[in-house]
């Protein structure tokens, strides 16, 4: 049986106090430990767009892909609400599929993050027409996500739909 939208939910929520704990921890390493650091954002665009990375989204996409491939079985959050990510036919997913899965599934998150940076490097500045086109494209990406998952038979995201994956109760 396929996860609904608000047992997901709850799963991502659970695993985002996780997220949270780990951002904590980041900056106050960043502020108080290594405070060196913050300069990797003030120069180029290019350089703070890439230690961002880096520090924030490869090891929170890191967690999802060990824990919900093979390796892990299931994230923390997905284990405490009962739901596993597994492909069409049931089975569990190697870490490349689930490269490609949480690559979709943080795309409209790392879209925004490219967005902050340019809208901070121009700060009051004239908006270029293109960064709204970027935002209209990251919250229509959202909304693309999260609708299919309540109104679908399958309860599938788009990201699900695009990589073949469902999320189901165990």
């Amino acid at each position: 049986m396929n996860a609904s939208f608000l047992l997901r939910f709850k799963a991502f929520m659970i695993d985002y106090i996780l997220i949270l704990i780990y951002l904590v921890v980041l900056f106050i390493s960043n502020v108080f430990l290594f405070p060196s650091l913050q300069n990797f954002f003030t120069g180029s665009l290019i350089i703070a767009q890439f230690t961002g990375f880096l520090m924030v989204t490869f090891p929170v996409s890191l967690y999802f892909i060990i824990s919900d491939s093979r390796i892990g079985k299931q994230s923390f959050g997905k284990r405490k609400t009962g739901i596993r990510v597994v492909g069409y036919n049931g089975e569990a997913l190697s870490v490349l599929h689930l490269t490609f899965r949480t690559f979709l599934k943080f795309l409209p998150w790392e879209l925004s993050h490219f967005l902050m940076y340019r809208l901070i490097y121009i700060g009051d500045g004239v908006v270029p027409f293109t960064y709204y086109l970027l935002g209209i494209l990251i919250y229509a990406l959202i909304f693309a996500y999260i609708l299919p998952v309540i109104f679908t038979k399958k309860k599938q995201s788009l990201y699900d739909i695009v990589a073949k994956t469902n999320v189901v109760k165990i």
